[in-house]
């Protein structure tokens, strides 16, 4: 038997915000004198303003909740019989996903709430019972901002080769210049085993990269106890700062913690992937993994590509059933168009996400963008951004997350994203900007944040 647990992290607070934001939303709860997303978007949390209104790993990826896609490759694996979501989202907003995904898979899935963040290893520790329950032979462990072609019945099966294995991690291959933004592994190539494992290292070491797929045998808790009762010795022993930070035993990192100690023990073992793999860090990369999940869905649910609406399409293109597109629109490559979304005469949507109940006017252009839950796109307008994809000329390339602003204080080219609530009169232009939820443009914008 086999468990899978899904990390999610959490918000950036997790704390109920009513009744403050009965009448307004919260977003725009002023804090010191500024709207609460200003500070927000001056911080330059990457996903933002995507994930202000609903939490991350629900935002829609070719038609799914982020997350759901783990879920589907999850259920692949046999005898799988249990899926743990972790994080610090509270409850209450996953509530409704984990009914829809028991309903939908017929697998028992729960969501268990951290009361703090906890870290990637300090919530497995905290939840070790519910983990351990059952007596799984062994159970993967996913973080929840990566999307991927994932390889898990492979990697179990080699898993299962691996003599003495706590845990096997799944890697790839990246450009040298961009494997130090990644946990970097080492191995032994006889035997694939973890040699030497640096997490995002100062200077090079090694191509094959950390996925942030790992598949652990259930003895890997005693290490997480020793590091956990560690933490708690000093912590009562009077250490209470570490690098001028209070320390807090409870936050564990998997990574630096677990895995590093571990390389070159004979117990930590890499499986190599070839297929597709990316994190979801930034709203660019989520036009990316919605390229890609819509390829994937050519060979594993071609179904999905099948839409009543009797509009062109030219590629990979989803179409929520609800959504209304008229038959002289154009849609795609690579788009999608989420439930309820209204999709005038004449109008060119390419590489782009509609979410639910936007609404894009007659005539109108949408490219390299998203498009917010409810936004409304006026008649003959153009809402553009610049493509953020990997360079195709370099061999194992990833996507980049630049931060929003270069080094000359200019806001870097990328997609253009339209928050929740946003209205575009008919005939401007918006290129290459960020527009936050609740905003109704007056006038066109090129490479602005709009807060």
């Amino acid at each position: 038997m086999l468990k899978a647990v899904i990390l999610i992290g959490g918000p950036l607070k997790g704390t109920r915000f009513r009744p403050l934001s009965l009448d307004s939303p919260k977003p725009l709860f002023p804090v010191a004198g500024l709207p609460m997303i200003q500070h927000l978007v001056l911080k330059g949390t990457r996903f933002r303003p995507l994930s202000l209104d609903s939490p991350k790993p629900l935002f829609p990826v070719a038609g799914l909740p982020m997350i759901q896609h783990h879920i589907e490759a999850c259920v692949q694996v046999p005898n799988l019989k249990e899926i743990i979501i972790l994080g610090y989202y509270p409850s209450a907003d996953l509530h409704k996903f984990v009914l829809d995904m028991v309903q939908e898979y017929k697998i028992n899935i729960r969501y268990l709430q951290e009361f703090i963040a906890l870290g990637t290893g300090g919530g497995i520790f905290h939840f070790r019972d519910q983990i351990r329950c059952g007596n799984p032979d062994a159970f993967f462990v996913l973080n929840g901002d990566v999307c991927a072609d994932f390889s898990l019945n492979e990697m179990l099966e080699f898993h299962k080769t691996c003599p003495n294995s706590l845990v096997t991690v799944m890697a790839t291959e990246a450009t040298r210049q961009q494997s130090v933004y990644y946990g970097c592994i080492v191995r032994k190539q006889q035997t694939s085993e973890i040699s030497h494992y640096v997490e995002k290292p100062s200077t090079f070491v090694s191509t094959l990269v950390n996925c942030g797929v790992y598949l652990f045998s259930l003895d890997i808790f005693q290490n997480i106890a020793a590091v956990f009762q560690s933490k708690q010795d000093e912590f009562y022993n009077g250490n209470y700062m570490v690098n001028g930070k209070d320390t807090d035993f409870n936050h564990i990192q998997l990574e630096k913690e677990i895995i590093m100690p571990l390389a070159g023990s004979g117990k930590a073992y890499v499986y190599q992937t070839s297929k597709w793999w990316s994190q979801l860090k930034s709203a660019g990369s989520a036009i990316y993994a919605n390229r890609h999940y819509l390829q994937l869905y050519k060979t594993r649910h071609p179904e999905r590509l099948q839409c009543s609406s009797q509009c062109k399409t030219i590629g990979d293109v989803y179409i929520h059933s609800s959504a209304s597109v008229h038959p002289t629109a154009i849609v795609g490559p690579n788009v999608s168009i989420d439930d309820g979304a209204v999709i005038g005469p004449g109008v060119r949507i390419k590489e782009s996400i509609i979410l639910q109940g936007a609404s894009i006017g007659n005539h109108s252009l949408v490219l390299n963008s998203i498009v917010g839950r409810n936004s409304k796109v006026g008649n003959w307008s153009r809402v553009e951004g610049t493509p953020c994809d990997p360079n195709p000329n370099k061999a194992f390339a990833k996507m980049d997350n630049p931060p929003l602003f270069n080094s000359n204080g200019k806001l870097n080219p990328s997609i253009t994203i339209l928050g929740d609530g946003v209205t575009v009169p008919g005939e401007l232009i918006v290129l290459n900007s960020i527009v936050l939820p609740y905003k109704e443009l007056t006038r066109s914008f090129k490479n602005e944040i709009l807060l």
